[in-house]
């Protein structure tokens, strides 16, 4: 039989080694660990090949650094035996469900998506604890070994949660705060995709903490922005100094250079009062013409440096030779004498000769080339009352769409405010205080607006009540697009006393998948005929250890008596189904790929995205069956180690998917 499947998360290290190994051969060296011949990097070459002068690791360098920084990057790397197992009766239409709701501790289903949505997701948003004094955090475990993981549930401690509160007189205030917060960065930048942005809510508690490692982990130069988001106008009464009004957004890019943010559309009100101008063509406002903000000076742009002529309501310039001498004095000495020369000329002959100055007297450039000018000059360019050249922006674009305004450092809308989001939560279930300072929907809506487009996965890792799940599905009706979304939530559980409890949330995992139920209703009864191709549907995962059993992971440690015993290599209560997902992890294949449910010959068998797996793993498989599999002619086709109970049908199995589907990928668990 063909390859074993590991059924673990990625190997980063691995990864990581071999990427440097192929930039830097030389320093790649192998080592024997444990009777095995293992890849290493020679890090005192690899320090040498990137730079000019010998490094010495003494000297003093600009760096962030905290207590158990070298153990939080150990532990972003480091692999574990864990799994998604779905969980059909919390899912909404699962067969057809495009979005995913993840029940646990989130730096474990990071690593167990990284390999699958390896620079995949669009936008990453979180709102993480802010660390005021109150907040819990996660509590990591650095030194989990994979026989204590499998005994762990792969989500809580022995308590029942993997919190504890981080109070202020805690002597690792801020350090446990990062070491939580690094290790969920790293991941989360492999798996945006090259032009992703991550949104990160934050208050001025932990602003400059999480900046410095935000630089550190996405590189400052890919710092997109900081944004205050103004989201309780009238301050915070109970605040000892200044009533703050605000909290901050950090925004950056996985690469800058290749990201582009969007607009917010003109309201109403903007259009009536800012394009108050009209010709032929449509409403427009006046902008004066010489470049302003960066690169506005002429030797930064000698091309779009030159004089406009007005004559009779006609715009115009000087003649190619006149033009070139000017471009010319890129290279040589510009007499600035030849703008008055030139000036003089065409006034004598009746124009109006306007050059890119400023007040100053200092040469500017126009914002437009002479191309451009010469196109637009007869329906785009007008003086407005005071003499001044502008051109008209037009409220609508040439393909008829409104045109967009640029988002600002500073947000603010009245539905921003908490109360505002409190009462969201209220009007869907008729109870106040389900969760506290649940984030706004509308101000959700206005980043996926700005950041994503058509098809596009959007994740956030610390959910709380689910409100992205709700501002996606809400802006995909709006604009007809389809957006997914994947939402990541430890199990926190309910207090007795707690509103939540007493309404019948358990968990606050339990209280964001009834919204998302009831919200997907809500906004097909309300769109009519055209909502109804919505996709509303989510496939609940919950993380757990994996399927398989530690014989599976340790083969070294079967003995005669475990032989005798036939200790199999899956625990007895998992299922079929169970097996798939992790099977589709370990492969990379999008948890909410299409499944297809199958029978034949009293065995059941999956189909995933119509032929890039097939899976059956159920005892005695014969050979029909094998050939009925081998005609789909999948990319991959999996099994179990046990499902042929002869040596003899392992080997059929092989010739026939050779003979029928030589391209096939056979693995077994």
């Amino acid at each position: 039989m063909s390859g074993k499947l590991e059924m673990m998360s990625s190997n980063i290290i691995q990864e990581n080694i071999d990427y440097i190994a192929s930039k830097f051969p030389n320093a790649l060296k192998e080592v024997m660990e444990n009777g095995k011949l293992v890849k290493k990097i020679d890090f005192d070459i690899l320090k040498q090949e990137l730079s000019t002068i010998l490094i010495d690791d003494r000297q003093e360098r600009y760096q962030m650094t905290w207590p158990d920084k070298k153990k939080s990057i150990l532990l972003t790397n480091s692999r574990i035996n864990a799994t998604l197992r779905p969980v059909k009766e919390k899912s909404v239409d699962f067969d057809n469900a495009k979005n995913l709701y993840i029940e646990g501790d989130n730096l474990d289903v990071l690593k167990l998506l990284r390999e699958t949505y390896l620079g995949k997701v669009k936008l990453i948003y979180i709102d993480p604890p802010y660390n005021t004094g109150n907040d819990f955090v996660y509590k990591d475990n650095f030194s989990l070994s994979t026989d204590d993981y499998i005994n762990n549930s792969g989500q809580f401690d022995q308590q029942g949660n993997r919190l504890y509160q981080n109070i202020e007189s805690n002597g690792r205030y801020h350090t446990d705060w990062l070491n939580m917060m690094y290790p969920r960065l790293k991941i989360a930048r492999d798996i945006l995709t090259d032009d992703g942005v991550i949104f990160i809510s934050i208050d001025h508690h932990e602003l400059s903490n999480l900046t410095k490692i935000c630089d550190e982990i996405f590189g400052s130069q890919n710092r997109v922005d900081i944004l205050s988001i103004i989201n309780n106008l009238k301050g915070r009464s109970d605040d000892k100094f200044f009533a703050t009004c605000n909290e901050f957004a950090l925004v950056y890019a996985k690469n800058k250079n290749a990201f582009k943010l969007g607009g917010f559309e003109l309201e109403e009100e903007e259009l009536e009062n800012d394009y108050d101008k009209q010709d032929e063509i449509s409403f427009y406002k006046l902008v004066g013409f010489r470049k302003t903000g960066n690169a506005w000076k002429r030797e930064e742009r000698p091309f779009m440096f030159y004089p406009i002529l007005y004559k009779d309501g006609i715009f115009s310039t000087v003649t190619d030779e006149e033009l070139n001498f000017i471009y010319d004095s890129r290279t040589t000495t510009f007499d600035d004498s030849y703008v008055d020369k030139l000036s003089d000329k065409y006034q004598e002959l009746g124009y109006k000769v306007v050059w890119p100055m400023t007040e100053e007297g200092i040469f500017g450039r126009w914002r437009w080339g002479i191309k451009t000018f010469l196109e637009q000059k007869d329906f785009n360019l007008e003086f407005n009352n005071s003499g001044t050249l502008c051109t008209k922006m037009r409220a609508t674009l040439e393909d008829g769409s409104l045109r967009v305004k640029s988002a600002k450092t500073v947000w603010y809308k009245p539905e921003y405010d908490t109360g505002s989001s409190s009462r969201v939560l209220k009007n869907l279930f008729s109870t106040d205080g389900l969760f506290d300072n649940p984030k706004s929907v509308v101000f959700m809506v206005d980043i996926i607006k700005i950041c994503t487009n058509n098809d596009d996965i959007i994740l956030d890792f610390f959910s709380g009540s689910g409100t992205i799940g709700h501002a996606v599905m809400q802006q995909n009706l709006y604009d007809g697009m389809h957006r997914k979304y994947i939402l990541v939530q430890l199990p926190e559980k309910y207090t007795e006393k707690s509103s939540g409890h007493i309404e019948g949330f358990q968990t606050i995992c339990d209280l964001a998948e009834e919204r998302l139920r009831r919200v997907g209703i809500k906004i097909k009864e309300e769109s009519g005929v055209l909502g109804q191709d919505h996709n509303i549907g989510f496939r609940v995962l919950k993380l757990d250890s994996s399927n398989m059993n530690d014989v599976y992971y340790n083969p070294n440690r079967l003995n005669q008596g475990m032989l005798e015993q036939l200790v199999g290599n899956v625990k007895e209560d998992r299922t079929p189904l169970d097996l798939l997902f992790q099977v589709l992890l370990e492969l990379g294949i999008e948890l909410s790929a299409k499944i297809e449910e199958r029978e034949l010959c009293n065995n059941k068998y999956f189909v995933v995205n119509e032929n890039d797996i097939v899976a059956c793993f159920d005892n005695g498989i014969d050979d029909n069956l094998t050939k009925e599999l081998a005609k789909i002619k999948p990319i991959y086709a999996i099994f179990k180690d046990s499902s042929f109970t002869t040596d003899s049908a392992n080997i059929n199995c092989e010739q026939i998917f050779r003979s029928i589907s030589p391209s096939t990928t056979i693995k077994v668990i």
